[in-house]
């Protein structure tokens, strides 16, 4: 049976053999899984997944989810990749594109740890609560 490592410690593996350029990455997940598979720590996939990704940010590698209500054009792609290199000071992005009518316009930036949502539908939100304080 295998040791119990930490999810710290198994972020940190995955994310310096990602960012090491290891042979393939399948050999590097089939290890993860195998490993949480054996100790039974199945549940915890999410939460290593948000800890791999942290641990990339801090090494410069972000993974952002845009979130619109129309697909986005390649500029626009573009423009928010630099405005978020130049808002975290990572080295590199990459950009996961989801449409979702719900949010009738503008766009939400979700980062490892940080969102920004500049959205209709948050704005709507946001003045609803305020009138309700009122």
């Amino acid at each position: 049976m295998s040791s119990r490592l930490s999810r710290r410690r198994l972020a940190t593996y995955v994310a310096d053999g990602l960012l090491a350029g290891t042979p393939t990455r399948a050999i590097l997940f089939e290890q993860l899984a195998g490993y949480l598979i054996d100790t039974r720590r199945t549940k915890e996939l999410g939460l290593i997944v948000r800890d791999i990704e942290y641990r990339l940010a801090d090494k410069g590698h972000l993974n952002a989810t845009v979130t619109s209500a129309f697909d986005l054009t390649s500029e626009t792609m573009a423009a928010i990749t630099t405005f978020v290199k130049q808002k975290t000071k990572a080295h590199t992005v990459m950009l996961n594109a989801l449409v979702d009518p719900s949010v009738l316009g503008g766009i939400k930036i979700s980062l490892p740890g940080h969102e920004i949502n500049q959205t209709i539908a948050h704005q709507l939100t946001v003045l609803k609560t305020r009138f309700k304080k009122v």
